[in-house]
C-alpha cells in the first residue's frame, strides 16, 4: 500500500468553528437591553416586597444614612406607565447613542447623568420625599443626541413627527410643571447629556488620520 494511501497520512478535514454570537450572547453584550431587563426585574420584585421603595428610593433627608440610594433609585419604578415611558425612551434613544459612541460612553452618559440628576434632586428637591426612576439617566441620553443629531425625526406617541430638540424641550417643560415629577433629576441628567454631546462632537472634529 502506498504511504499516502494510509489513513494516518491522509489530510484531515478542516475543523470549523462557529464564531457567530448567539442571541443570548448578543443580549448580554448590549448594555441597553441589560439595563431594561434589570429595571423590569426590579419592577416585578416591587410587587412582592413593599419595602423596596423605602430601601432603595432616594430620600434627600435620609441620604447620609443611605448613600447607595443615589444609584439604586435609578432602577426603581412602582407604576407601570412610569416604567414603560422610561424604558421605551431608553430603548430608542439608548440604542442610537450605543451605536454612535460605543458601550463605555453609553454607560458613562447614562450613569453619570442619572447620578447628577439625583444629586440635584437632593439639593433642590423636597427633603421629605422619595425620588425613583431612570428619568435623569434617560434625559442624559436625550441631551447627548440633541447635540449630535438635533434634527433627528421623532414621532410623538408614534404619530406626530418632530425634530428631536423640540421633543426634548417640550417634554422637559411639560413634565416640569406636573406635580410629583422630579424635574430636578431631569435637569441634572439633561445638562450632563448636553455636555457629553459637545465633548464627543469636539473630539470627532479633531480625529487625526495617520498615513
Amino acid at each position: 500500500m502506498p504511504l499516502n494511501d494510509r489513513d494516518y497520512m491522509k489530510p484531515s478535514a478542516p475543523r470549523r468553528y462557529n464564531n457567530a454570537p448567539s442571541a443570548l450572547d448578543s443580549f448580554f453584550l448590549n448594555p441597553v437591553l441589560v439595563i431594561i431587563a434589570f429595571n423590569i426585574i426590579v419592577f416585578i420584585t416591587s410587587y412582592f416586597n413593599s419595602n423596596l421603595v423605602p430601601t432603595f428610593g432616594l430620600a434627600p433627608v435620609l441620604f447620609t444614612q443611605k448613600p447607595w440610594t443615589l444609584l439604586t433609585a435609578m432602577f426603581v419604578h412602582v407604576e407601570i406607565w412610569h416604567l414603560l415611558g422610561n424604558m421605551i425612551t431608553l430603548y430608542f434613544f439608548g440604542r442610537v447613542v450605543y451605536k454612535m459612541m460605543g458601550g463605555w460612553r453609553f454607560l458613562a452618559i447614562y450613569f453619570i447623568g442619572g447620578l447628577a440628576g439625583n444629586l440635584l434632586y437632593i439639593w433642590l428637591g423636597p427633603q421629605f420625599s422619595f425620588a425613583i426612576g431612570a428619568s435623569g439617566a434617560v434625559y442624559a441620553l436625550a441631551g447627548a443626541l440633541v447635540v449630535l443629531m438635533p434634527n433627528l425625526k421623532v414621532a410623538i406617541y408614534f404619530v406626530l413627527p418632530m425634530p428631536l430638540w423640540a421633543v426634548v424641550l417640550i417634554f422637559f417643560v411639560i413634565w416640569s410643571f406636573i406635580p410629583g415629577v422630579a424635574w430636578q433629576a431631569h435637569l441634572g441628567g439633561l445638562v450632563v447629556g448636553l455636555i457629553a454631546g459637545f465633548i464627543y462632537r469636539r473630539q470627532m472634529r479633531h480625529v487625526i488620520y495617520r498615513q
